[in-house]
């Protein structure tokens, strides 16, 4: 940079004198050539940079051309107009590249937590030092050697690889069905050679791609995905598609340059290699539909259908080899006219071919031996094929009616005990209604059994995601920890309710907490019929009698009559299972519990108790347990070691009688001298044992 000093001017018409300014500036050409080196090391991190360099000389140029001692020329305006330019591309590429992630639901964030994205970024890789210093340099060529390096990595989950699987899919589909006809049919080749020419190098172009995709596929090591590109490459090599995936892209057809253009189809079959990628596409699509039945169905009738296609070029060729219209079983001579057209010969073998192999058998009868081998060679297929239909279409409508079998199995285990008991009418035609009722709102799967193989996170996930609606308008969950959020839901149970039915009694004993899902119920009066309140989706009752709020006139009995309007769906939390709940969330029972007592209070159903009196009572409860604790852990140490000195008691004792039956059978007879000392030191033995003890 040349630095350039302007001097101090004097006006003649105002005698004000300007103070001097120290620009460091560049030259045309080694501005020109930073900006291009800006924009080329910033080229494949559009959306990432933040352009801070462009935006400095914008402002500069803007300060510049306010001033009177601005350089004012046509390089600084086009040097202007670039940079404007590239600021307003940036721009549209931020718009245009980076997808706008939806935003969160508030209140699945408290219950999910931070994911990946949320974590904390690494440090940035943009250097804050002066732009002219040697780090910033070097910051700069490791960035460029980082970003040449950067190489994308697919993950088989993603919807990019699926998508590519459905175009190399079409591809492999395209050389199984299209080259075997073409093969056989030399009329079908030689009509359109320059079309079938350009789609073959298309496939083979698809096929190269899929090389290269799968050498940056990742896969699950250890639960994490690989990105490793030399590692994924060297997996690759070593398994046993990778030397398929070659050999269906050797350029074998460039030997009909020696056999001639009608042979290309079968110097191309080589191609069909490639059939794993097209049962991966029917797997992933098979996952990810919504429909499985229907798609098994389907494939099976494609699978089937490109087995008699396959046949009937066969059929084809065979006939050919034999000689066209040589015998009455062969395909006719094209020389007759009904056979001599392209479209017949295919039709014809199709038809013949789906005869044989569905064993109806009206086709001519062979003639030769050869003829008869290849008849008994269909027959076996058409049986296999016979037999995978038949068992395969019955599992599938097993299976998409097993849902409605097990329903029904329990209705009519139903019908057959109410007829057997002795029911009255009314009451089955309301249990018949009410199952009526679960079946046309599909709610007769058990959520519960469903969900049984998932870990509890993701079940209480699942279940939050279907129920959010519900649960948003609960206000005990508004404000919850996760941890409580996770352990009610996964509590919950659903129950459905006729017309009329009462969900509770005033002055039952409750055992239960409900939630309203969907449904209307009303809060009755004695008689039944007045209306008091009537609760909707979102509402909440019965915890005041499953709380046990000291002072309570009621204690844990119901406060009040709740009849269902219509059918309704709840969602029931027993006793037990919310005081394990809130076992280990004091703040939310104390919340619950503040609430139920409001509501006592306000009904005139809660009794003036010594709250000061009821806490030290707690306190001497407390202490009494932790009392109670330790003397139980004193007394296991006593009976413990009781019992390991009565052991080594016993175990002495075991050896002295050993001894003295030693040395009686030893001596054979003992006089009376050696009979008292035996006694003498039997009793010195006593003595020690008793000293022992």
């Amino acid at each position: 940079m040349r630095p350039l000093q302007t001097s101090r001017r004097n006006t003649s018409m105002t005698g004000l004198a300007q103070e001097s300014h120290r620009l460091s500036v560049k030259t045309w050409t080694e501005e020109e050539s930073d900006r291009a080196d800006s924009i080329l090391s910033r080229g494949q991190s559009v959306c990432d940079d933040t352009c801070s360099e462009l935006q400095r000389m914008a402002a500069i140029d803007r300060r510049e051309m306010n001033s009177q001692n601005s350089f004012r020329g046509r390089g600084r305006g086009a040097m202007s107009r670039l940079v404007g330019m590239v600021m307003t591309l940036r721009e549209w590429a931020q718009k245009s590249l980076v997808e706008e992630t939806e935003r969160p639901d508030s209140f699945l964030e408290r219950f999910r937590g931070p994911t990946p994205m949320d974590m904390p970024a690494h440090p940035s890789r943009f250097s804050h030092t002066h732009p002219g210093s040697d780090v910033d340099a070097e910051g700069r060529r490791a960035r460029r050697t980082k970003r040449k390096w950067n190489v994308l990595v697919l993950s088989p989950s993603d919807d990019a690889y699926y998508n590519w699987l459905m175009v190399i899919g079409a591809a492999v589909f395209y050389n199984w069905t299209l080259l075997v006809v073409r093969a056989c049919f030399h009329e079908l080749q030689m009509r359109t050679v320059l079309v079938w020419l350009v789609l073959d190098y298309v496939c083979d172009g698809v096929y190269i791609l899929d090389v290269v995709v799968r050498l940056h596929t990742g896969f699950l090591d250890e639960g994490l995905m690989v990105k490793d590109v030399p590692r994924l490459r060297e997996t690759y090599f070593r398994t046993l598609q990778c030397k398929l995936d070659i050999c269906s892209v050797l350029p074998t057809d460039l030997l009909y340059l020696t056999v001639g253009i009608s042979s290309t189809p079968l110097l191309r079959f080589n191609r069909l290699l490639r059939l794993p990628r097209l049962f991966e596409l029917f797997e992933r699509t098979e996952t990810r539909t919504g429909c499985p039945n229907a798609f098994r169905i389907c494939k099976l009738v494609l699978y089937i259908l490109v087995i008699i296609h396959w046949n009937a070029c066969g059929y084809y060729s065979f006939s050919k080899a034999l000689g066209l219209g040589s015998d009455s079983w062969v395909y006719p001579n094209s020389s007759d006219p009904e056979f001599s057209s392209l479209t017949r010969s295919y039709i014809y073998c199709l038809y013949w071919s789906t005869l044989t192999l569905t064993t109806i058998g009206e086709t001519p009868p062979p003639v030769r031996d050869e003829e008869y081998l290849f008849l008994i060679f269909d027959f076996l297929v058409g049986v296999l094929i016979f037999a995978s239909i038949v068992g395969n279409v019955g599992s599938m409508i097993s299976n998409m009616n097993a849902t409605r079998a097990t329903f029904q199995t329990r209705v009519d285990a139903l019908k057959h005990y109410m007829h057997f008991r002795h029911v009255s009418k009314v009451l089955e035609q309301r249990v018949i209604r009410w199952f009526d009722y679960l079946w046309t709102n599909k709610k007769t799967i058990d959520e519960q059994e469903v969900l049984r193989s998932l870990p509890s996170k993701l079940r209480a996930e699942i279940a939050i995601n279907v129920h959010l609606e519900t649960l948003k308008k609960v206000r005990i969950f508004q404000d919850c920890e996760a941890g409580l959020l996770v352990e009610l839901v996964l509590k919950l149970r659903p129950q459905v309710f006729s017309p009329g039915d009462y969900i509770c009694r005033k002055g039952d004993v409750g055992k239960e907490m409900y939630i309203i899902k969907d449904g209307r119920l009303a809060v009755v009066g004695e008689d039944g019929v007045s209306q008091l309140a009537v609760l909707t989706s979102g509402s909440y009752f019965g915890e005041i009698s499953i709380l046990n709020i000291s002072g309570s006139k009621m204690g844990n009995c119901r406060t009040a009559n709740i009849r269902s309007l219509g059918y309704s769906d709840l969602f029931c939390l027993s006793k037990q299972d919310l005081m394990e709940a809130l076992q280990e969330f004091p703040h939310a029972r104390a919340q619950l519990e503040q609430r139920g007592r409001d509501i006592l209070q306000k009904e005139g159903l809660l009794e003036e108790v010594n709250v000061s009196a009821g806490e030290e009572l707690q306190e001497k409860l407390e202490r009494l347990e932790t009392s109670l604790d330790r003397l139980q852990t004193c007394l296991a140490r006593l009976q413990s070691e009781f019992n390991s000195s009565q052991l080594r008691v016993k175990q002495r004792l075991t050896a002295l009688e050993q001894n003295i039956a030693t040395a009686t059978t030893g001596s054979g007879f003992l006089s009376d001298a050696d009979a008292n000392d035996s006694i003498s030191g039997g009793d010195g033995v006593c003595s020690e044992i008793n000293i022992q003890l």
